[in-house]
Parts: structure tokens; sequence; C-alpha cells
């Protein structure tokens, strides 16, 4: 257990550190995380984690949701997509059905690999401008 706490205290601070974007990066990349464990347990038939999975996915689409800016036009978008996600991980689940987790999965990725290029292109426009 004392080999964990370095790794723990590595993830809180990188957590505690983050900018918004980075956060947001981190909620993407957590999503995904759970959607794979979640297929992982519908596969080996272990209901109580896949269960447990897709509600973690769950709060986490709806975290997203929740800390979008509703004064940005593209946020309207985003919000009827998050909120198409989170009923595909429900009917998921309730389903058993890794073919939806895929189409989700598959969305998660796209806004995360997205989400990545603008965090690095604001990166360098930041250290371009001589701000570094």
């Amino acid at each position: 257990m004392a080999m964990n706490q370095p790794h723990q205290a590595y993830k809180q601070n990188s957590v505690n550190t983050a900018s918004p974007g980075e956060l947001t990066l981190l909620l993407y990349n957590g999503c995904l995380k759970f959607i794979k464990l979640a297929k992982k347990a519908i596969e080996d038939n272990q209901v109580e984690q896949r269960n447990e999975n897709l509600l973690k996915a769950q709060n986490i689409v709806q975290e997203l949701m929740v800390t979008l800016n509703m004064d940005v036009e593209v946020s309207h978008n985003l919000m009827q997509m998050y909120d198409y996600l989170h009923r595909r991980l429900v009917e998921a689940n309730l389903k058993n059905d890794t073919q939806i987790l895929e189409e989700v999965e598959s969305f998660v990725m796209e806004f995360r690999d997205m989400w990545k290029e603008v965090i690095q292109s604001t990166r360098k426009q930041y250290a371009e401008s001589g701000q570094a």
C-alpha cells in the first residue's frame, strides 16, 4: 500500500495544478478508461463491474455537461452531444451492449483528440508570443 502513496500523491498533484483545459482532457481520458473497463466487464460477464464503470463514465459526462460555458455558441452543440452520449451509456448499461460502448468510445476519443490539439495549439501560440 505504501507503494501507491507516491503514485496517488502525483495523480492528486497533477489534478490540483492542471489548467481547465488539462482538466477537461483528464475527464475525457477517464471516461475512455471506464468505458474500456466496462467493455471488459461485459466480455467477462461481470455485471457489478460493468455497472460501476459505466456509472463512473456517466458521471464524467455529466461533469463535462456542468462545466460548459453556455454563453459560448459551441457549448449548446456540445451539450446535445454530451446528453446523447450520457443516454447511450445508460442504454449500454441496461442492454449489456458493447456495440453501444464502441460508438460512445469513438465519439469521446474524437473529442479528446480534438481537445488535445487545442491545448497543444494554445501552448504553441503562447510560447511563440514570448510569454512563456
